[in-house]
């Protein structure tokens, strides 16, 4: 694995991110879902919210580090309360 520079933070990112997705399948396997409405007035499943978080959340952090809104890791706190208001409403 020399052609790509691993770091902590990096093997930790992609372990979460496959993490949420496995605990995601699992879900939809032992909790089939409905699609609903939310505030946007389309229909959404939990995958959908999920992605609509983790896109959203990028966006936060870029927007965090061009903005230099402050030190980095609370933009993580900002994007877990997106990520609640997302699959709370949406």
């Amino acid at each position: 694995m020399d052609w790509m520079a691993w770091t902590t933070g990096t093997a930790i990112f992609f372990a979460v991110i496959a993490t949420i997705l496995a605990v995601m399948s699992f879900l939809a396997i032992r909790y089939p879902e409905t699609p609903r409405a939310g505030i946007l007035r389309i229909e959404t499943t939990r995958g959908d919210r999920l992605f609509i978080t983790l896109l959203g959340s990028a966006f936060i952090n870029l927007i965090w580090l061009g903005l230099e809104v402050g030190p980095q890791p609370y933009a993580l706190l900002v994007c877990l309360a997106y990520g609640a208001a997302v699959f709370r409403w949406v």
